[in-house]
């Protein structure tokens, strides 16, 4: 303790309290995975993380408390957005930390011991990670992709073709709900004819209700509001939100890059959009439709 520096005692006990809070989250997440192998996996990881917190309490000779608000915050975002993303999550958040043990390696005799260990955490995580709605993120991501570029172009062009946000509305959750019906029945026979351990059945569903969920978040503007260019603009703002949402939650869960799949979406939804919304001007002019 003596030899310790004020700096060096405040990032121990930083350390302290993230191991602890992350045994806590870790120990939680056990009692809730069904799981046996993965249980396991994940209570052992939980004692590491207890292991760590004693170890820095020998250098810092105090207890801390956990941040109970962020492992509630882990928690629940685990429950909500499933296993796979809430701990990959907090691995990320690991993966910040190593690099601070890192600068004091020289300082702690056990920080390479702690640092192996950290890293075989990451790699036990992604060994065991086994979860359906990973499986079938092909099949989301078919859903929510279409949804965003067909209905943000057809509302686009049926704002300027029919000016009435209640008909606007009718007529996009029409087309909406028979397109989510039609590619959920495509990509049922599209499974069903390839050899997958994927079911036809579960792959349909997963595409229809990622359409039908977007075809709902976009729609909802023009039923709220009565200004229908308002509501397009309302739309494709939260077009950009679901694309933003979805291209982060690839991003942790599956080690994809952000940036250019989130530019990709975002660029050809609004790009139809934009053409949309020419094309519904021209034929309101064209064939004189006056509603």
């Amino acid at each position: 303790m003596a030899e310790l520096s004020p700096e060096v005692l405040d990032r121990l006990l930083s350390f302290q309290r993230t191991e602890i809070t992350e045994y806590h989250v870790y120990s939680r997440l056990a009692r809730r995975t069904r799981d046996e192998a993965n249980r396991r996996v994940i209570e052992r990881i939980a004692q590491e993380e207890r292991e760590h917190y004693e170890l820095w309490r020998e250098y810092t000779g105090r207890e801390v408390k956990p941040n109970r608000l962020r492992a509630f915050y882990y928690y629940l975002v685990t429950r909500l957005l499933g296993f796979t993303f809430g701990l990959k999550l907090m691995e990320r958040g690991e993966e910040s930390a190593q690099e601070h043990y890192q600068a004091l390696s020289g300082v702690i005799p056990d920080m390479e011991r702690i640092i192996a260990q950290e890293n075989e955490h990451e790699q036990n995580l992604m060994a065991m990670l086994d979860e359906e709605r990973l499986r079938y993120m092909g099949s989301i991501v078919l859903g929510l992709n279409d949804a965003l570029v067909e209905l943000t172009g057809a509302l686009a062009g049926l704002t300027l073709a029919l000016q009435n946000a209640r008909l606007i509305a009718l007529t996009g959750l029409i087309t909406g709900i028979a397109a989510a019906l039609s590619m959920a029945a495509s990509e049922y026979l599209s499974t069903k004819s390839e050899e997958t351990v994927k079911s036809p059945l579960k792959a349909s569903v997963y595409t229809g209700a990622a359409y039908l969920i977007t075809v709902v978040f976009l729609i909802l503007p023009y039923l709220l509001l009565g200004n229908y260019f308002l509501s397009l603009a309302i739309t494709l703002f939260v077009g950009i939100l679901i694309i933003a949402f979805f291209n982060f939650y690839l991003a942790v869960a599956k080690d994809q890059a952000f940036g250019p799949r989130f530019l990709e979406m975002a660029l050809l939804s609004l790009g139809v959009a934009g053409f949309s919304f020419l094309v519904g001007m021209l034929l309101r002019q064209v064939i004189g439709v006056d509603v």
